[in-house]
C-alpha cells in the first residue's frame, strides 16, 4: 500500500519487539487499523506520542503486511481522563465497544466523530469537577450511540412482542417494560427478563439517541445515579448478548460509581 495519511484515535498500544509499539487506530476512512510504530518505546522517539486515547495525524507507509508509522502529529491527548477513575473507566469502555463494533480496514462513518464528542464531554467532567454521575451518563449515552452506528441499535420505539409503540405512561408506576436481550424491549413485567424499566427510565433511555445529554432547564442532568446504573445494566446485557462480551471497563465504572455494586446476572 502506498504512503498515505490517517487521522484517528489510538484505542490500544501494545509492545512490539524490543522498542516498537503495535497501534490500533480508529479512523473514519479505514475503521480499525493495526500499525507498527517503530522505536515508539524509546524515551526520545519522535513517535513516542503513540499512546492510548491520543488523537493523532499519521503518515503511514509500507508494502504488504503490517504498515508502519513514518511520522505523527498529536492533535489532542485525552490522558487527563486518568485523573478520575470514573472518567477513565467510561473512556476505556467506549474504546472497548469500538474494538468490538468497528470493522477492520473498512470505512466507519460517524464512529470517530461520536467517540471524540464523548471524550470531550468526559474531559469537561474532569475540568469542571462535575459529579461522577456525569461520567456514567456519558458512558451510557455514548454506548447507545456507538451500538447504533455499529449496527446493533437498541430497539427503543416498539414492543418486540406486540409491535405496539413504546410510549412510557409517565406517572403510572405499575407499568413496566422488560429487556429480552435476544429481541429487545417488550411491554410488561415478563418473567425471566434481564432488566425491567419503569416509565421514567424508558423515557430517559429513549432520549439517549439524541446528540445532547438529557438535561433539565436548569442544566442539571436528568435522572439520579441509581437510574443511570440501571441503564448501564441494560446496555451491558445487550452487549453481552449481541457482541459476545461486555466491555470490561463497565465493571470498573460501576466500582467507581456504586459503593455496593451488584453481581452481574451472568458472566461476561
Amino acid at each position: 500500500m502506498p504512503e498515505g495519511h490517517l487521522e484517528g484515535l489510538a484505542l490500544t498500544c501494545r509492545p512490539l519487539g524490543e522498542h516498537d509499539r503495535l497501534l490500533t487506530l480508529l479512523s473514519e476512512a479505514e475503521g480499525l487499523t493495526r500499525l507498527a510504530v517503530p522505536g515508539a518505546r524509546r524515551p526520545k522517539s519522535s513517535l513516542a506520542a503513540a499512546v492510548p486515547l491520543a488523537h493523532l495525524f499519521l503518515q503511514v507507509g509500507g508494502g504488504s503486511g503490517l504498515r508502519r508509522v513514518r511520522q505523527l502529529r498529536m492533535l489532542r491527548n485525552y490522558s487527563g481522563l486518568a485523573q478520575r477513575l470514573e472518567t477513565l473507566a467510561a473512556a476505556q469502555a467506549l474504546a472497548e465497544l469500538c474494538l468490538k463494533l468497528v470493522p477492520a480496514d473498512a470505512p466507519a462513518p460517524g464512529v470517530l466523530a461520536d467517540l471524540l464528542l464523548q471524550l470531550g464531554r468526559l474531559e469537561a467532567v474532569v475540568t469542571d469537577r462535575a459529579e461522577r454521575v456525569e461520567a456514567l451518563a456519558v458512558a451510557v449515552q455514548g454506548s447507545v450511540h456507538l451500538l447504533a452506528l455499529g449496527g446493533f441499535a437498541l430497539p427503543l420505539q416498539h414492543c418486540v412482542r406486540s409491535g405496539a409503540p413504546l410510549l412510557p405512561p409517565i406517572g403510572d408506576w405499575a407499568w413496566r417494560c422488560s429487556l429480552l436481550p435476544s429481541e429487545g424491549l417488550a411491554i410488561g413485567a415478563i418473567p425471566g427478563a434481564r432488566v425491567m424499566l419503569n416509565p421514567s427510565e424508558l423515557a430517559l433511555l429513549q432520549r439517549l439517541t439524541r446528540p445532547a445529554p438529557p438535561r433539565r432547564r436548569d442544566g442539571q442532568l436528568m435522572g439520579p445515579e441509581v437510574v443511570w446504573l440501571h441503564l448501564l445494566d441494560l446496555v451491558e446485557s445487550w452487549c453481552g448478548e449481541h457482541l459476545g462480551q461486555r466491555p470490561r471497563a463497565f465493571r470498573l465504572l460501576r466500582t467507581a460509581c456504586d459503593p455496593m455494586p451488584s453481581q452481574p446476572s451472568e458472566p461476561a
